[in-house]
Parts: C-alpha cells; structure tokens; sequence
C-alpha cells in the first residue's frame, strides 16, 4: 500500500499554496458537468475508500457519508499518520460543523489555502464543495509530493508516464485526459514495472474497453490499486475528466516509487561492487605481472653474474650468440611487461583516486620503484657480462695464438736439441789424429756460436710460457712441464759444451792443423742456416691483427724482408764457393776426403734445400698478408655501414624524443583526438623498427668479425637500445596520461571546455614546458582560476591547504594530472560511503544489519556473493540469526577516513 506519512514532513511555501490555488481553480466551472461529476464521485469515492479500509470502514455517497465530518476526520488521521483533534459525538448541527472545521483547519495547517470552501456547504451536502475538497486532500497527500528532475505535482506526475511509457508502440502521453481513452497507457505503465502481468502485444487500440478493463482488474487483483474509473464512462467521454485520471495514475506512481527505490538502491550498490571488483582484479593482475617480472629477472642476473671462464674462443663465442639470443627474444617481451606494468598501476591508482577509494599499496618488494631499481641492477648485470664476453674473446685469442706460438718454438727447438747431448758426451778426440782433434775443436767452436744463436728461442719460450701463466691458460701445466724440460736440458747442453770445450782445448797442443777452408765453411754456413731456420719461422709465424694499420705494419716488415733476400743469396753462393773450393784444393793436392765438414754438420745440399723452401714460404705469406689486408678493408667498410647506419638512427631517436615533449606540451583537440593522434605517432615510431633490426643486423656482422672500435661513430649499440627503449617508454607514458585525463573527465564529469581551459592555464604558466608547476606558477595559475590565495595570511593558509592536496610528497612541483584532479574534485562530487550505507538501508528496510536473502533478492547473483562473503555478522541488540554488517562493509570499501 502507499504510505502518505513522509508528506507531513515537508514546510509549505508560497510555491506550493499558489500551486494549490491554481488546482483549486482548475474546471471548477465544469464540475456540475454530468460525466465528469460521475467520473469524479466514482474516482474520489474509490480513492477515499482506498485509505479508509485501514480503519475498518468506507463510505458509499462521498456527500452524505462525509457531512458530520467523523469518516473526513478518520480519513485524513489515515493518509496524514497524525491524531485530529477529538470529534464531537452529538448528532446536531453544530457538532457536524465543528467536526468539519476541525478537518479544514488541519487541511490549512499543512499549507493549503481552501477557497469557497466551508464547513457548512460540506454539512449540507454540497456536491461541489464536497468533491472539490476531496480533490485538495489529494493533490496535497497523493500528487504535491511527487517530482521528477525539480519538476512537481503534475508536470512531474506527466513526465513519469511519458517516461515510463516511452518504448511503447501507440502509446503518446501528453496530458490526463484523452491520452488515457485507449487503456494502452495504462496497460504500458503495469507491464514496465511487472511485465510477467501484462501481454502488451496482444492489446488492441481499436478496442479501449478491453484494454481498459484490463488494465483496471489487473491492477485491482495483483497492485493492491482499487478500480477508481469506469471504462464505458472513459470511452463515451470525449474528454475524461482530468482530475479523476490523476487520482487513479497517483495510486500507480506510489505502487511502483517503492521498487523505484529499491532499483536505484540496487544500481548505485552494483556499480560500487563492480569498481571494487574491477579494482581487485587489476590489483591481483598488477601483483602477479610484478612477481613474475621480478622472478624472471632474479633469475637471470646470476646467470649475467656468471664468470666461469671457457677454454677456448669457440665456447665463448658461443656464451655470446646466448647473450645475443637473450637480447634479441627473451628481454624484448619483458621490456614490454615492464612498460604495461607501470601503465597498469597509473590507471589502478587513477581509477582508484576518481571512485573516492584508497591508494593501492603493492606487497612489500613490489612496488613500481622495487621493479625499477631490479631493471637497473639487471641493465647493469648486462653491460658487465657482454664487457666480460668481449674481454674473454681477447683474452682466450691471445691465449691461443700464444700457446700455438709456443708449441711451435718449442718443437723447432726440442728439434734443434735432438742429439746434441750425445754428442757432447763422446770421446771421439781420445783416438783422432791432430788435425781430427783441430777440426774437433772448431766444430766444437761452431756449435757455441749456434748454441748461443739459439739462446733468444729459448727465452722466447721461456717469457711466451711466462704470459700464458699470468692470463691464466687453462693448460698452462702441460706448458709449464714442456718449457721446464727446456730450460733443464738447456742448462744441461750449456755445462756439457764448456767441458767438451776444455777437453778439446787440452789435446790442442798435440793435434795439427785444421783444413781453414772448412772451418771457414763451417763459420759462415752455421748462421746463415740459422738466419734461413729464423727467417722460415718468422715466415710460418702467425700473426693477428685489428685495423688496417697493422697489417700494413707487417706488410712493410714483410717487403724490408724480401729486400735482403739478393743480399742473403750471395751470402749463400759465396759459403757454397767455400765449399766449391775445398774440393778443388782436395783435387788438385789429391786429398782424398772423408766425405763430411769435420767442423759442422751443415752440408751445402742442407743450405740449399732450406734455401729453396724458404723462397717457396715467400709468396704464401704474400698471399696470407694480401688475404688479412682484404679482411681487414671489409671490416672496415662494415665499420663504416654500421656507423651510417647508427648516426641515422642516433639522430632520429633523439629527434623524436625532442618531438614527443613538444606535442605533450603543444596537444589541441579533444582528449579522444589527442589520443587517437598519439596512437598514430606511436604506430609512426613502430614502423621505424626495420631501421632499428636493419641496425642490430650489422651491429652482430660487426661482432662476427671481431671488430672491437669503430672509429666512424660515437654511437654504440647499448647506447642506441637504451634511446629507443626510452622513446617507446615515453610514448606509452604519454598515452597513458590522456587515457588517465580521460577517465578523470568521464568519472568527473568534466566537460571538453573545462578541459581546454585547465590545460591552458597550466601551459600558460608552465614557462619552462617541464610539465609541473613550482609553487609560485601554480600560485599564479590558482588566482588567474578565481581563487583567493593572495599573500596574506588567510590566503597564503588557503594555498597550503591546496598544495597539501596536489603535492602531498612536498617536491615543490604540481604535475597535470595533480591539477586535473584537484580541480575535478572540487567541481564535482562522487560516491561516499554514506552514500553506499543508505543504499543498503533502503534494501534493508530501514533495518541496522541485512540478511544474505534480501542480498541475493535485490543484488545480481555475483555481487550479492561478493557481499556475503565480505561482510562481518552483525553484533548489534537487534540482531537476528544471519544478520550482515553492511555499514562497516560500506566504509572498508573507501578506506578509514570516511568513517
């Protein structure tokens, strides 16, 4: 049923008593018309009765029943909720009169002025009267309080019908009369509210007694709304009478405001549940994108942190195409995480600020500052380990070229040696003739001077063996052995050289001499074979290079050889002429030789055949040199492509980075074309990217070969990823920052005008375009804006007041989005949680603690869950078995300052 009581609640003005008069006024000239005296006496009857069934009566004839005003008395005590004054009981004139101005003098007490209308002409039965003071007592207790958007009485009663019936086919409202003569209207409004009583469809507006009659029954049966019209007397009519069509529409508006309520309640508690529950995903979203970031890079550091050293350049080589890999595919995702990451806690704690709620807190460790700082730690673990990849490389082919140098020193040695000891050790002087003893000596003389040729070999392996050692070769025992064994049988060859010496030397005296011309051969034989044996190595040494200066180094060294070369084949000949000649001598004297030097070991087919290789070791080592020359020029154009290429892209990230500030700055139209025209920009920098692979793809060429400088470009591959990782990141920022101004605006209702006049006094006063205000800017900007915070004490109170909003952390500067959401905050108003508690007691009815079945009957099945399983038992005195607390529940929902 309808409940009158708020209307005793509410003051009269002078709005609402001329209002009242102009009802008053309304067809009072018309009221003796036969049809529409019928219509009323049926509607105001049926109204009457409607209210008195509370008090276990009615009434049958509306001006008789009423004359001795006690059922006038009853019926207003009943929609009214307060007690009249005592009526008389006596049955005489003066007491019907005085039981009827006790009901006026109540009517006039709630602010409404009664014209024409007396205690004797209700008395006396006056139909007029008596039905014109019955449609006051309506307008005042039924329509008066009805409004609609600041509308009131009938205009709001009109404009909830023409709302409530708008979607229906055939259906135009627009007054309380002939609007109503088909019955579709009342047939709309039923089934807007209870569609499950209505088949809309079926009706027929050719047939409006039907439609009628339906609509009245209907209601009657299942609203609990008494039949107050007639449908023959509506449709015979040819204008119902529009008082007794508001009195029957009234009892539907106060029939339906209570599930009015309760939808509104419903509405404003889901859309609070659904930000909460949008929150907490984007909240456990946020903290699981973090933990999983932070994992992936505690993970990866110690294995960036990892200095196990390989053995060889081919192992190393292949740690580096593993950082390569890293670089190109396993960071590139995360780097896109990190950046999705802090645009998800940006929009969280933007949404969070607009819907009155806490700021979100990240678990401990996980803050956008934490990710921060472990990306930092990461970049950092980075650049040491691709530094240690490249240190390693060097290192382990020096190593390499060092210890094939050794080896190949050590065998032509170890070569050298093979025999010698022996011979040092026999006694051949002990049975040899003079001359035998002669040519024994200066052998032995010979072999000092090639001993002592080959003591710099032996300490270029000695010092070669020595750095192997301090850049840690990891066989540096093998190499430590086979140099030890050299050093020992060198010092072994050096003590039995000097005792065969002195041997020799003692039997001098009693031997002849010595062929001079073989022991001259054997003087000049002996280091030219050990200039050919140096001259061979030097031609098989390996070299290793890094510019083209180098190379051409040794290609000069390598010409300056080949110079001495006709100086060293006459050197040759002339030790050959010797030889030429001892035979010529043995000849001519007719000397039979033995067949070998006695003094050397050197024969000319020796000197001859090393001769023939070493010329043939000549041109390969050309080649070899023109070979490295070749490599070494396309190294250098590949420096050159790269460094091209680099400047470019140098100079285009910087360029753009220059760009995005200025159109942050600089950016008109609405924040939709703001941000469409942003997205562009950013689809514009993407397509960029080949540029970017094209780049990496001769940055790895540049690897390949082992070039470590380019003296071309002060650019370098880590410096260049960096600037476009912080381009894309600025981009995305910026993005993020006019979604955020868009969601203020939306949640705010901020108009697209207001907007253009925030951003341009910010602009106008951010001189700098850093993107903040200092305080003495945005003091500036505030008075330009109409406030008072000029430099006296309440002003400069009021000014602090405002900076402790938009810059709570006390930087001193007041960015955009703090502006924004200031100036939002104090232009319009949102949720609170007084807001949200009333809402749970009107579905509470008015009760301290609801059930979880009026939860589950008013809210959709999730978010009434969502509530049960959030809300503590209710404690109070009134408690019942399954009481919730919806009023702590409302308050956690925004935080304890708004209890």
């Amino acid at each position: 049923m309808v409940d009158y009581h708020a209307a005793n609640n509410q003051s009269s003005t002078g709005g609402v008593q001329t209002y009242m008069e102009q009802e008053n006024d309304w067809d009072r000239d018309l009221l003796l018309d036969p049809a529409w005296e019928k219509q009323q006496r049926k509607t105001f009857t049926a109204w009457c009765n409607s209210h008195l069934r509370k008090a276990g009566t009615q009434i049958d004839n509306i001006e008789e029943d009423f004359r001795d005003g006690l059922k006038l008395m009853l019926l207003l005590e009943v929609i009214s909720g307060e007690r009249l004054p005592k009526p008389e009981r006596g049955k005489m004139r003066v007491h019907k009169i005085n039981n009827v101005n006790k009901a006026l003098d109540f009517i006039a007490s709630k602010g409404v002025k009664l014209v024409s209308i007396g205690a004797e002409e209700i008395v006396d039965g006056n139909a007029k009267m008596t039905l014109g003071m019955i449609w006051t007592i309506i307008l005042r207790f039924a329509i008066q309080d009805i409004s609609v958007e600041e509308t009131s009485a009938k205009e709001g009663l009109l404009l909830w019908c023409q709302r409530k019936t708008a979607p229906y086919k055939n259906v135009n409202v627009q007054n309380f009369h002939i609007s109503w003569k088909d019955g579709l209207a009342f047939n709309a409004l039923i089934h807007r509210h209870r569609p499950d009583l209505i088949d809309y469809d079926s009706l027929r507006k050719d047939d409006p007694v039907t439609n009628l009659n339906n609509a009245f029954e209907v209601a009657e049966k299942h609203l609990d709304i008494p039949k107050m019209l007639d449908a023959e007397d509506i449709v015979n009519t040819a204008r119902p009478d529009e008082k007794a069509i508001m009195t029957y529409v009234s009892s539907f508006y106060h029939a339906f405001s209570g599930a009015q309520k309760a939808e509104t309640a419903a509405n404003r508690i889901c859309k609070v549940l659904a930000v909460n529950q949008e929150n907490e995903q984007m909240m456990e979203d946020y903290e699981k994108l973090a933990s999983d970031l932070l994992e992936w890079i505690r993970r990866t550091i110690p294995w960036l942190e990892n200095r196990t050293q390989e053995k060889t350049v081919n192992d190393m080589q292949a740690k580096q195409e593993d950082f390569r890999d890293y670089r190109c595919v396993h960071k590139p995702p995360k780097v896109q995480e990190k950046c999705q990451l802090e645009i998800s806690f940006n929009t969280l704690q933007t949404k969070l600020r607009l819907s009155n709620r806490p700021a979100f807190m990240p678990s401990e460790g996980r803050m956008v500052s934490d990710i921060n700082g472990a990306w930092h730690t990461l970049e950092g673990a980075e650049k040491g380990y691709e530094e240690w990849i490249l240190s390693e490389i060097r290192r382990l082919e020096r190593l390499e070229h060092l210890a094939e140098k050794f080896h190949q020193k050590a065998a032509i040695h170890e070569s050298w040696t093979d025999g010698k000891e022996a011979m040092l050790t026999q006694k051949d002087y002990e049975t040899s003739t003079l001359s035998e003893v002669k040519a024994l000596l200066r052998k032995h003389e010979a072999f000092e001077s090639d001993l002592a040729a080959h003591q710099d070999r032996v300490e270029q392996i000695a010092a070669i063996a020595q750095e192997l050692n301090e850049l840690d070769y990891y066989d540096s025992a093998s190499v430590n052995a086979r140099c030890q064994k050299i050093c020992d049988q060198w010092d072994i060859l050096g003590s039995l050289t000097q005792n065969r010496k002195e041997s020799l030397e003692r039997t001098e005296k009693q031997l002849e001499s010595i062929d001079e011309h073989y022991l001259e051969y054997a003087k000049r034989a002996a280091p030219f074979n050990n200039w050919m044996e140096g001259a061979m190595e030097d031609l098989q040494d390996m070299f290793i290079v890094h510019n083209i200066e180098e190379i051409q180094g040794l290609i000069t060294a390598h010409e300056q050889f080949k110079s001495t070369l006709a100086e060293a084949n006459k050197e040759r000949e002339a030790i050959q002429a010797i030889q030429a000649e001892v035979q010529k001598i043995a000849q001519s004297n007719g000397i039979k030789l033995s067949g070998a030097n006695p003094y050397t070991t050197i024969t000319p087919e020796s000197i001859d055949s090393k001769w023939e290789k070493a010329m043939a070791m000549v041109p390969l080592r050309d080649n070899a040199l023109q070979d490295e020359l070749n490599k070494q020029n396309s190294n250098d154009n590949l420096r050159a492509t790269f460094a091209t290429q680099a400047n470019t892209v140098g100079a285009y990230i910087q360029a753009k980075m220059e760009e995005i500030g200025r159109i942050s700055i600089e950016m008109n139209g609405t924040l939709e074309d703001q941000l469409t025209n942003l997205k562009e920009y950013q689809k514009t920098i993407m397509s960029y990217m080949p540029e970017i692979n094209k780049l990496e793809g001769y940055h790895q060429l540049i690897q390949e070969a082992l070039i470590f400088d380019n003296q071309y470009t002060s650019y370098t591959m880590e410096h260049l990823r960096v600037g476009w990782e912080q381009l894309l990141t600025t981009i995305a920022r910026t993005i993020n920052e006019v979604e955020n101004q868009i969601l203020t605006r939306d949640a705010k209702g901020i108009s697209q005008e207001q907007l253009y006049e925030y951003r341009a006094s910010f602009n106008h006063f951010d001189k700098d375009h850093s993107g903040a205000l200092m305080a003495e800017e945005f003091k500036a900007c505030l008075i330009s804006l109409g406030y008072d915070v000029e430099n006296d004490k309440q002003g400069d109170s009021e000014f602090n007041r405002i900076m402790g909003i938009v810059d709570p952390n006390g930087s001193g500067a007041v960015t955009f989005q703090a502006f924004i959401d200031f100036m939002s905050t104090e232009t319009t108003d949102t949720d609170t949680a007084d807001q949200v508690i009333a809402s749970f007691k009107i579905l509470a009815a008015d009760k301290s603690f609801i059930t979880a079945e009026e939860l589950r009957r008013e809210l959709p099945p999730d978010q009434a869950e969502y509530c049960i399983a959030r809300m503590a038992p209710y404690s109070g005195p009134d408690a019942v078995p399954g009481a919730l607390d919806y009023m702590s529940f409302s308050t956690a929902l925004y935080g304890e300052s708004d209890l």
